[in-house]
């Protein structure tokens, strides 16, 4: 008994073989299908086969430019069913891209329906969608029955497909692409046409271009949603030429109704009260607007961009989103630089310039040599049609040659073919005529053969032995190829020339111009307010400037047992520099106080400070001034406000201190200032010049002056000229000046002697 088919073992196809290997054999497989039949465009038609596919598809449907629209559900149908054995959304997906004008630069697909819009929208299903192809289309498929390319069977064998499309239009650069294979992707920018073609006619008859100089007439990509390019040229020149970089994209501000030129281009549209608002024409490519829009929205809600007010989508078939500020105050490029590193108004767009060559290979190409793969591939394509034509002309030469003797012999044929019952072999002995020749006069009507005439067959013979001798000259000689090849790119940048509406530039190219810096706290708006901080350590703001009194600290009220320590006006831009007597800064900023009508909140709840310290000094902090810094030991140094900032609530340690030593003095100094005036507990003063101060970040500082018993009591900067001045005791709030202090002035460090008369009894200035 035989053992059948459906009876063996299964387990007798197992193959003995490493894990390793077998997955990584199969994997390769996969990888490798990815890469040159899915994810990768191809150089020399810039598409993928989806994409091919779905072009060849809608030709062989006649879905040309002046025909009728077809349901998109006919072409997915075929695309899946003839060409591309995979899921009907992708391909519906991939043609839907072709048709949007936000997503091609130049559009290969017409649509008819919904097929998605800016906002971000998905497109109809393909029940309800119609399309055909583009004029732009046509001309990447031109030449396909002209022998220009090869026919490469389909996945199950019952058709044909063109390997490659044999057209003029340079689709990889000016379309661009974008897909992830396996361990390798592309990434590349629609670009001008025009711009194309020139830096092509460059390569084209000087292989020595520079690449600065192609540079020069391919200025970068062109995207199909426009917006500014604000990357340097030399950063784009980089990028062009290792085929590998990225783009920083913005949205445009334009106002198409200000009354101004520079208020146009600005995007500032102005109202009569002296309001404005800013008004974005373009938004960079692949944000979707809607997504963008929420973007802003939830930075209003979110406090980070608490200079706007509003905004508002007044969008139509252009794109219109204006944007209220909430003061006419507002710096419109504060507002400016704050959308572009809050929102995608700004984006980056990477380049990575890998495609398959003609040998179906991955590879990252600069510039020009992708032109010159691709100038390449036209020539061929030009050789093969020429040769093709070459074929046509001697295949219907030789049936003009057989008219032509059928016409010297019209009645001689005549006789031939009525007497013999087999005439061909007869005409072709009779006057050496080739099995075509005389096929083609048999299959004649009687009455062309009466039509035939002698002139009309000699002057289409003479017309096509002149064609021949051309395209014979043109094959055999690349400067001419190259000229023919120039000829036929001048006429397809006259289709696409700059000032058509399909051809001018859309992306401006220009390098970001220096703008307000920008920062969160720019984010908050500016209004005075008076921060108060009591004794105890209850800290609060009170809006606008308020009359401090005599005594500084004005008219609040505190917790029972506290009172006014420090008061003092400022902005809510500010921010405020807490010194403490153990020689640590902290950092406030002025709009996170609690607001006066109450009593405030603890400092302490804020900022890390220790139980022990006390703090000595409130003051507002202001770019590049410096403070002068003293202990009770009575050393001491100058810093610079800016380094005394801190990151954390932990504060940052400026003074060092040994054993019992406090910071005792934190006085501004004044640009005019050049002497210190330092008081000892002793009540001796000494007063030196101000450059004998070191300016130092952090330390003990230097000697002030020198003590026996004691230690400071006080220390301040003033100028020599103007004199010394202090508060005079009493509720009078008098300041003396002494001007004849030069009995005082001696070197830093030394013990000084007995203050001017008058001069206070708790020794402070």
């Amino acid at each position: 008994m035989s053992i059948t088919d459906a009876e063996k073992d299964p387990f007798d196809a197992i193959v003995d073989a490493p894990f390793d290997s077998a997955l990584s054999e199969r994997y390769l497989v996969y990888a490798l299908s990815t890469i040159t039949a899915r994810s990768l465009p191809d150089l020399r038609d810039g598409l993928k086969p989806v994409h091919r596919r779905l072009l060849w598809a809608m030709r062989s449907l006649k879905l040309d430019p002046g025909s009728a629209f077809k349901k998109s559900a006919r072409v997915v149908g075929d695309v899946i069913g003839k060409y591309h054995p995979h899921g009907d959304v992708a391909v519906y997906d991939a043609m839907v891209r072709l048709a949007q004008d936000f997503t091609l630069r130049y559009p290969l697909v017409e649509g008819q329906g919904n097929f998605g819009n800016v906002d971000g929208d998905n497109a109809a299903a393909y029940r309800y969608t119609e399309c055909r192809l583009t004029r732009t289309a046509m001309s990447l498929m031109a030449g396909l029955d002209e022998g220009t390319v090869d026919f490469i069977p389909t996945y199950n064998g019952e058709e044909e497909e063109p390997e490659i499309f044999p057209g003029l239009f340079p689709n990889l650069l000016a379309n661009g692409a974008a897909g992830i294979a396996v361990g390798m992707a592309t990434s590349i920018p629609s670009h001008n046409v025009a711009e194309i073609i020139d830096a092509a006619e460059l390569v084209l008859f000087n292989r020595d271009v520079t690449h600065t100089e192609l540079m020069q007439v391919f200025h970068g990509p062109d995207f199909a949603t426009g917006g500014v390019v604000v990357d340097s040229p030399a950063s784009i020149s980089n990028a062009y030429e290792t085929g590998r970089g990225s783009f920083r994209v913005r949205g445009r501000f334009h106002a198409a109704e200000a009354a101004t030129e520079e208020d146009r281009e600005a995007g500032i549209e102005r109202s009569k009260g002296g309001g404005w608002q800013l008004v974005i024409s373009e938004i960079p490519y692949q944000v979707a607007k809607g997504k963008l829009i929420e973007q802003i929205a939830a930075a209003i809600n979110d406090k980070k961009l608490p200079i706007l007010e509003d905004v508002r989508d007044e969008s139509d078939e252009q794109i219109r989103i204006v944007l209220i500020p909430k003061s006419r105050n507002v710096d419109p490029e504060l507002l400016k630089e704050s959308l572009y590193k809050l929102t995608d108004m700004e984006t980056r767009f990477s380049l990575n310039l890998n495609v398959l060559d003609a040998t179906r290979t991955p590879l990252v190409m600069g510039l020009k040599e992708l032109l010159e793969h691709w100038l390449v591939s036209q020539i061929d394509i030009l050789q093969r049609r020429t040769r093709h034509r070459l074929d046509k002309i001697a295949s219907r030469l030789e049936l003009v040659e057989g008219y032509i003797i059928a016409f010297l012999n019209l009645d001689r044929v005549i006789a031939i073919i009525r007497a013999e019952d087999e005439p061909k072999p007869m005409l072709m002995a009779e006057f050496a005529l080739t099995d075509r020749q005389a096929e083609a006069i048999l299959n004649m009507r009687l009455r062309s053969l009466r039509k035939l005439e002698e002139m009309e067959l000699r002057r289409e013979k003479d017309e096509l032995e002149a064609e021949r001798e051309e395209l014979q000259k043109l094959l055999d000689s690349p400067a001419r190829q190259r000229t023919r090849l120039k000829r036929d790119l001048a006429a397809m940048r006259a289709e696409y020339a700059p000032d058509t509406a399909i051809g001018r530039r859309r992306t401006t190219i220009a390098e970001a111009s220096p703008v307000v810096e920008f920062s969160m706290d720019a984010m908050i708006e500016k209004e005075p307010v008076t921060v108060v901080l009591s004794k105890k350590g209850w800290i609060r703001a009170a809006r606008g400037h308020v009359d401090l009194g005599k005594d500084g600290c004005g008219d609040f009220k505190y917790k029972e047992g506290d009172e006014a320590a420090f008061a003092v006006h400022c902005q809510t831009t500010d921010k405020l520099l807490l010194a403490c007597d153990d020689g640590r800064f902290f950092t406030l900023g002025a709009d996170k106080l609690p607001s006066a009508r109450g009593f405030g909140e603890p400092v302490r709840n804020t900022l890390d400070i220790d139980s022990t310290a006390n703090v000595v000094a409130v003051v507002v902090h202001h770019k590049d001034r410096q403070l002068l810094l003293a202990s009770t030991l009575g050393k001491g140094f100058a810093a610079v406000t800016d380094e005394l900032l801190a990151e954390t609530r932990k504060g940052r340690q400026v003074v060092n201190l040994k054993d019992s030593a406090r910071l005792l003095v934190v006085r501004q100094i004044a640009s005019a200032h050049d002497h210190v005036a330092v008081v000892g507990d002793n009540r001796k003063l000494v007063v030196f010049a101000l450059d004998e101060v070191p300016v130092m970040s952090r330390g003990q500082g230097v000697t002030l002056q020198r003590y026996r018993d004691g230690g400071l009591a006080d220390a301040t900067t003033f100028t020599l000229a103007v004199g010394l001045s202090w508060t005079m005791g009493g509720d009078t709030g008098r300041v003396r000046t002494e001007g004849e202090i030069h009995m005082w002035k001696v070197a830093r460090g030394a013990a000084g002697r007995m203050p001017p008369t008058g001069f206070p009894k708790d020794n402070k200035f």
